[in-house]
């Protein structure tokens, strides 16, 4: 092997462990919106004070294809998160298998003050109010859950579907 083989496959040698740095130093200031959760990884108590914490307005989310009809699928749980907002009224967080949401009684009626849906769902309608009842559908690949709450006295609650 020759001397200039040698200092070739130097060369190479050199500019591969170089670029292997450069992609390294890349990965590692970029590596957070890559790889991580924004905000980390919270845990359920984390998740139930976020809950009960007044917000504000949520962006609209209403996803909602014309014309479309909803389907009543097995009735929502409720959760013990309830809290008074500044704001309005009680509030309460409700779940059912295909997500979840916020609700509140206040002067105008029951509003929702925010829904995520689960992991596999997508929001597929959501009427938000303030009204005298508010609903939001969560639909999956084979299943549809719509959730309805009403205010009854100040405390919001899920009700059946007419």
């Amino acid at each position: 092997m020759g001397r200039r083989s040698i200092l070739i496959a130097a060369g190479w040698v050199a500019t591969a462990a170089v670029a292997t740095v450069i992609g390294l130093g890349a990965i590692r200031l970029v590596g957070e919106s890559i790889t991580g959760t924004p905000g980390g990884v919270r845990s359920a108590t984390e998740i139930e004070r976020a809950l009960a914490a007044p917000e504000p307005a949520p962006p609209s989310t209403n996803t909602a294809a014309p014309g479309s009809t909803t389907s009543a699928a097995p009735g929502p749980t409720s959760t013990a998160s309830v809290a008074p907002s500044a704001s309005s009224g009680i509030r309460r967080g409700f779940a059912t298998d295909g997500g979840t949401a916020v609700a509140e009684c206040g002067a105008g009626g029951v509003r929702l003050v925010s829904w995520a849906p689960a992991q596999g769902y997508r929001v597929r309608d959501v009427d938000r109010g303030p009204d005298e009842d508010v609903e939001v559908t969560f639909q999956g690949a084979s299943r549809e859950y719509e959730l309805k709450v009403r205010c009854i006295g100040s405390e919001p609650v899920a009700v059946a579907d007419d």
